[in-house]
């Protein structure tokens, strides 16, 4: 039985293909809303790191009315580090709206969720957005999708897809470049007509899967899913089925359904629609929600593993606590925990030398910095160690995770890029030109690109764009070129001095301006040779009553590097961490003393 007064689609692209600002416009154009209730661009980046950096992390769940038809619309991240978040979400999902930039065409990220929408049986409608770009190109684009469906082994029928031009910022969209789009319609018509309604039995017992979590202060856990068979009433009781097997008996308090950009609470939910489920306070995300007499699990949830490897340890530098309120090691534990609860994509793992230390896991640099930035900005104190790829052995070999690089970048500076990532063990597997840029793609070993991004930045005066996506697990290439430069670690405790980094800053440049306070061990500055320096950043000058003829001299000092969080991830060897405080980001040495670093060095020889 088909229910079709419900569509579930979910809309997946690269990141900045324009997800989020397309949804903007269907709030803006369905009816529903006053304009004074949808203020501002991306309405669903609720969150205030997205906001900041531009980017979905989150999938968020909406529901509009079309035509007498609920349409269940779930937005999902671009970025390759959150892939976790879209392979939940595909399985509540009937049907896609796969965009692509009608300049830049299909990405890598473009093609690992293309990957899991076919996994999940999806038949995705081709969205060629941004087509008021200058530099758009809408039939080549639509050809290179084509290949990629190809390339994916797509059947017949999923080759025959439906195509869509618009223009999300525009608020416009036509199925044919010689109709002049007016507005989003043409889009809500290929909803209806394409996306299948879900196929239900309603008379089956009662199955759902549960596929996010949400947290309130108030009524604890919410699971979030669609139902797969049978209804679920307020006040039922329900088994709730674990993928190892175990079944807790429990009692549903609340159902909330989607409406608009909020949820309402309802009374019952039939098979084919997506609600939130409140008072079952074990619940998990790949539970089964099944029926109290005929219970039976639905296959759980397979998410990618892990590629990027972090130690995270409680703060032990001489300003702990100074800004933070959460410095200790079971606060940190804790948090952890919280987060494994709601992000499948991480791993968290306590160390077996120390306890105040834990392996934590994550599909990249990116996917770990925001769990960091999140932490930092909730008053967590902790040093964080170098990012490390996790390897796996196969048939006796050691593999290691390779990424799909694409890098665009002008003409003149190929040459340079070429070098770079050469250098870091890459194999070129396509290099073509558009317009005024070039295209290359590569296969990289996924710890060539730790700090390669800023590498590449210089190199290209900033004009490089830089993608990367999971690609396979392949044997090592072999060793990789670390930092070139040593650092200058500060030997006192204490307030930075003009006078003392005057001299400094001819042997490098700084990461500390004049009055910054810095301890033993910290890093104030990168040194122009391959060694590192051991400096007093807070030298004062020495005050005599002998007049000098340099007493007036105005001090002239460099700003200083900036180092956001990533940079310094991206920075740091295997013998310096990075301190995470809600005001600052300092990089120092694991052992702040340096007879303890003599010692150790003297040992590892």
């Amino acid at each position: 039985m088909k229910r079709s007064d419900i569509r579930n689609v979910a809309i997946i692209a690269h990141v900045d293909h324009g997800k989020t600002t397309l949804v903007d416009q269907m709030l803006r154009q369905c009816g529903l809303f006053r304009e004074s209730e949808l203020r501002g661009e991306c309405i669903l980046d609720s969150n205030d790191l997205e906001r900041e950096r531009g980017i979905t992390i989150l999938s968020k769940n909406i529901a509009l009315k079309i035509g007498g038809n609920k349409v269940n619309i779930i937005d999902t991240p671009g970025h390759a580090d959150f892939g976790g978040e879209v392979e939940r979400v595909l399985k509540m999902a009937d049907g896609a709206l796969l965009l692509g930039d009608a300049a830049e065409g299909p990405l890598p990220q473009t093609r690992f969720v293309l990957r899991k929408a076919f996994e999940s049986g999806l038949r995705p409608i081709v969205v060629i957005n941004k087509i008021d770009r200058p530099d758009a190109r809408p039939t080549e684009v639509l050809n290179a999708v084509f290949d990629l469906f190809v390339e994916l082994e797509a059947d017949d029928a999923t080759l025959d897809f439906p195509t869509i031009y618009a223009s999300g910022r525009e608020g416009i969209a036509t199925t044919d470049l010689a109709i002049p789009a007016t507005d989003i319609r043409p889009l809500f018509d290929a909803i209806l007509m394409h996306v299948p309604p879900p196929e239900v039995d309603a008379e089956k017992p009662l199955q759902m899967l549960v596929v996010t979590l949400d947290y309130s202060d108030y009524v604890g856990r919410i699971a979030i899913g669609k139902v797969i068979a049978g209804k679920i009433r307020k006040g039922q009781r329900i088994a709730l089925l674990k993928p190892d097997g175990r079944r807790i008996d429990d009692t549903v308090a609340q159902l909330h359904v989607f409406d608009r950009l909020g949820r309402v609470e309802a009374e019952e939910v039939s098979a084919g629609d997506i609600c939130a489920v409140v008072g079952v306070e074990a619940v998990d995300i790949g539970d089964t929600i099944a029926d109290f007499e005929q219970a039976v699990a639905l296959p759980p949830i397979k998410i990618d593993e892990p590629t990027l490897d972090m130690i995270f340890r409680i703060n032990d530098s001489p300003f702990v606590g100074q800004e933070g309120t959460y410095v200790t090691s079971r606060q940190l534990r804790d948090r952890l925990m919280k987060e494994l609860q709601s992000n499948v994509a991480l791993r968290v793992k306590p160390s077996e030398t120390r306890r105040d230390e834990f392996h934590v896991s994550g599909r990249g640099l990116l996917h770990l910095g925001i769990l960091l930035e999140n932490m930092r900005r909730e008053g967590f104190e902790l040093s964080v160690g170098k990012p490390r790829v996790i390897t796996k052995e196969v048939n006796g070999k050691t593999h290691e995770p390779i990424e799909y690089l694409v890098i665009e970048a002008p003409p003149t500076s190929i040459g340079a890029v070429m070098e770079l990532v050469g250098n870091r063990r890459a194999e070129c597997l396509k290099l073509d030109a558009r317009g005024e840029m070039t295209h290359v793609e590569f296969t990289i070993p996924a710890r060539g690109l730790i700090g390669l991004g800023t590498r590449l930045m210089n190199a290209t005066s900033g004009q490089a764009i830089v993608h990367h996506n999971f690609y396979d697990y392949q044997p090592v290439r072999g060793s990789i070129p670390g930092r070139v430069n040593g650092v200058m670690i500060s030997t006192d405790t204490g307030r930075t001095t003009a006078h003392a980094l005057e001299n400094l800053q001819e042997r490098g440049s700084m990461f500390v301006a004049a009055g910054d306070q810095v301890y033993e061990g910290q890093i104030v500055g990168e040194h122009c040779r391959d060694n590192d320096l051991p400096v007093n950043a807070c030298r004062e000058k020495k005050l005599t009553n002998v007049r000098s003829a340099t007493s007036e001299k105005t001090i002239l000092l460099r700003p200083p590097r900036q180092m956001t969080l990533e940079l310094a991830l991206e920075y740091i060897e295997e013998d310096e961490l990075v301190e995470v405080t809600p005001g600052a980001i300092r990089m120092r040495k694991g052992m702040l003393k340096e007879a303890e670093r003599r010692k150790f060095a003297r040992q590892q020889a």
